[in-house]
């Protein structure tokens, strides 16, 4: 219970201390127009209070992440509260506002636009490719997960593949409505059920007489029923409650949302804390109520929609523990909204097809729901492996052009610098070692390439920063936060 309510706090306490660091550090300017106000169309750029900004940033970023990956996460032990926390700190909140606020900077613009304009156009297409190639397979997770726990709550005429095919319509119908419509109006309902319904298993938690784990130099250990290491495993399987590239991805639409730059701290770093606290109350439900073998057992059975379905009810009772449930089921279903709509834009800037009508949306917009489709009959498992894969190296991305970001403005850049090293080596050691990977293994040698490598990749990033800032002017776009307007971006 003590590592649980302390991490907790530690949560709190980072984003009223480091969190207002990091928005020092990056100068924020309550005076400067936002996209939403320069570029207004009625359609994505839109201006929206700041409560439903950061209830949208919320459910935009959660998921099933939150809350699957510490499942999977709890198998590891009480260690994995270390990595939801000081991840979240600093790492994942970071990472959240600085994207968010760099798109606030530069109209709006999505995370290829921004890796075009901090590290080179030629990068632009490989963050397009992994953009998308997450986005995509986000969705797919994303209707797969909510399915299987709808069908778990529902009659059995009532299939998965209806279900899947019911949730595919809701997608396509919110996606061509502006945004205002689609989310503004939705949301608040849909972030008030999952606020409740986390509270309740919180507290039904902590008053139900349950063994929770305490993280103690015993504890300090892998518990991991099959053995699998801790890195760079954990940094993989608990990626939404720390850190997730994914995030990267909707912070612009909110950027394009925003009236005020003071919001940011609430809305992006604010809203990564909120959603470490949902994290590590899953992470503490799952260890306390299951031991390593049987909550392994459950989630190989099937997906962790079966913890998700257990734990709910055997806290909070059949009729509340359906109603957690509900609460678990907005998430999956409301990032799967947003990272769809965002693949749609994203798709659509890089084939400048102008999304100002109907027809255009549905050119873009169907051809996505039919792959995703396909892939939700792809393995579960399968497709978390490649997702979890794709997630952190657009984590890495996206710290890399906030690291030149800030290094070009001579501000303070290990703040991101740091985590995003970190991460970049996991990637690098991650696909060496794993089957969907060059299938190394985690050996001696496989460490050392791997350190190899992420220091041959800093050393091009490093060079090609101090290349790039010896050739500034002093009224560089580059320095003065400056864009032209992405006239296939705005209507």
């Amino acid at each position: 219970m003590i590592t649980l309510l302390g991490g907790i706090v530690l949560l709190i306490v980072g984003y009223f201390t480091y969190g207002r660091y990091i928005e020092k550090n990056f100068s924020i300017d309550p005076n400067r127009k936002t996209p939403a106000e320069a570029l207004k169309d009625g359609y994505d750029f839109v201006p929206m209070s700041k409560s439903k900004n950061a209830i949208i940033e919320l459910l935009n970023i959660a998921g099933t992440g939150p809350i699957f990956g510490p499942i999977m996460g709890a198998l590891y032990g009480p260690v994995a509260y270390l990595w939801i926390v000081i991840g979240c700190i600093f790492a994942g909140g970071v990472h959240d506002y600085m994207v968010g606020m760099i798109s606030l900077r530069n109209n709006g613009a999505h995370l290829p636009e921004l890796a075009s304009k901090y590290l080179g156009k030629p990068v632009k297409h490989v963050v397009n490719i992994f953009a998308m190639l997450l986005l995509m397979l986000v969705g797919t997770v994303f209707v797969t997960s909510p399915a299987n726990l709808i069908s778990s709550i529902t009659p059995d005429w009532l299939t998965i593949g209806v279900i899947t095919v019911l949730i595919f319509v809701y997608y396509l119908i919110s996606t061509v409505l502006p945004i205002d419509k689609a989310m503004g109006k939705v949301y608040p309902w849909f972030g008030a059920i999952l606020i409740i319904s986390t509270i309740a298993i919180g507290v039904s938690l902590l008053t139900g007489g349950h063994a929770l784990p305490n993280l103690t130099m015993n504890t300090l250990q892998n518990f991991h029923p099959k053995g699998t290491p801790i890195f760079p495993a954990l940094f993989f399987t608990i990626s939404c409650g720390a850190l997730s590239g994914f995030h990267a991805t909707q912070a612009p639409m909110v950027s394009r949302t925003s009236t005020n730059e003071r919001e940011g701290r609430f809305t992006f770093y604010g809203m990564m804390v909120s959603e470490g606290i949902i994290a590590m109350i899953w992470a503490a439900a799952s260890m306390a109520l299951f031991d390593g073998q049987t909550l392994s057992q459950m989630i190989d059975a099937g997906t962790p929609s079966a913890v998700v379905n257990q734990v709910s009810v055997m806290l909070l009772g059949n009729v509340f523990g359906t109603l957690a449930i509900l609460g678990v089921i907005v998430l999956p279903i409301s990032s799967g909204l947003s990272a769809f709509r965002s693949l749609r834009t994203i798709l659509a800037d890089y084939l400048h097809i102008k999304q100002d009508t109907l027809k255009k949306i549905l050119m873009v917009t169907v051809p996505l729901y039919v792959i995703s489709f396909v892939l939700t009959k792809v393995d579960f498992n399968m497709l978390w492996r490649y997702f979890n894969w794709a997630n952190q190296v657009t984590a890495v991305i996206a710290l890399l052009v906030a690291t030149r970001y800030l290094y070009l403005k001579n501000k303070n850049y290990i703040v991101t610098l740091v985590p995003g090293s970190f991460i970049l080596y996991a990637c690098v050691v991650y696909i060496l070692s794993e089957p969907i990977g060059f299938r190394m293994g985690l050996t001696t040698v496989t460490y050392i390439v791997g350190l190899l490598l992420t220091l041959g990749i800093l050393g091009v990033f490093w060079k090609s920063g101090v290349n790039q800032k010896e050739t500034l002017s002093p009224d560089s776009a580059l320095i003065n936060d400056q864009l032209p307007i992405n006239t296939s971006t705005a209507k």
